[in-house]
């Protein structure tokens, strides 16, 4: 375990800056007790894949960043500021979008009505760069989907087009960083080639990207490093290619 910590610090000393950086995060659901110091770091234009199997606590990991569980200890920064005490609403506010597995689109609502209930101002940088600035015309030209059924319900949408909509829903918030909760699960294959290839544009605006991820294809066409998570724990940290290449790791943790 020695060696896997010293591995991970190693990999975590990459890119500069950090935009999220967690240190010993623990998390609660009652009495019990998911996650056991997870360590872990996102640079900025960086995509970071949480990889494990079903109830690995990948999710959870994703929720308790966001401060959507009962209970976490550790320490979360997000772009320097601790944000470990703040609620979800503040830490949106700052700028890291957070899409959820089950979408929670609002079915009552046309598209361009959920867009505008996700709408946040244009943020900069530490550095006083822009962050991309997203607007439903942008958003269209991203998913084209979308951009031809602006006026329909969310409610009579198929689910991969929930998907993308949840997606570009966040993107509205202007975010820095996005945590993304199993983006190829349960959807057409078409829809998954389009999640690729959102990252991979989100990636090359600068915006950082942390995804929990069980299909090992997907993550290895989007993500640059991943941890693995065992029983609540991160016991492999690697990079993309090393992890996709470490069969023994594969067929251990993630039954591949």
């Amino acid at each position: 375990m020695n060696q896997m910590h010293s591995n991970q610090l190693l990999m975590d000393k990459g890119k500069s800056p950090k935009l999220l950086e967690i240190q010993n995060l623990n998390a609660w659901y009652g009495a019990a007790h998911i996650l056991h110091e997870v360590s872990l770091a996102v640079g900025r234009g960086e995509v970071v894949a949480l990889m494990g199997r079903n109830g690995a606590g990948k999710s959870t990991t994703l929720k308790s960043i966001a401060a959507l569980v009962p209970r976490r200890e550790g320490s979360i920064r997000f772009m320097g500021e601790a944000i470990e005490k703040k609620a979800s609403h503040q830490i949106a506010q700052r700028g890291l979008g957070y899409v959820p597995e089950d979408r929670r689109i609002f079915t009552e609502l046309t598209v361009l009505e959920n867009l505008e209930v996700g709408k946040q101002k244009p943020r900069r940088w530490p550095d006083g760069q822009a962050v991309p600035h997203w607007t439903p015309e942008k958003l269209f030209a991203l998913f084209p989907n979308l951009g031809e059924m602006p006026e329909r319900l969310g409610g009579r949408m198929s689910g991969g087009e929930q998907q993308m909509l949840s997606v570009a829903r966040t993107l509205m918030g202007q975010p820095c960083l996005v945590l993304l909760d199993e983006p190829s699960e349960g959807v057409a294959p078409l829809i998954v080639e389009q999640m690729a290839r959102t990252i991979l544009e989100l990636k090359a605006q600068g915006i950082g990207i942390l995804l929990s991820e069980q299909n090992l294809p997907f993550a290895e066409v989007v993500a640059d490093r991943a941890y693995v998570l065992e029983k609540g724990q991160i016991v492999h940290a690697a990079s993309m290619a090393e992890l996709a290449g470490d069969k023994a790791v594969r067929q251990q943790y993630l039954g591949v």
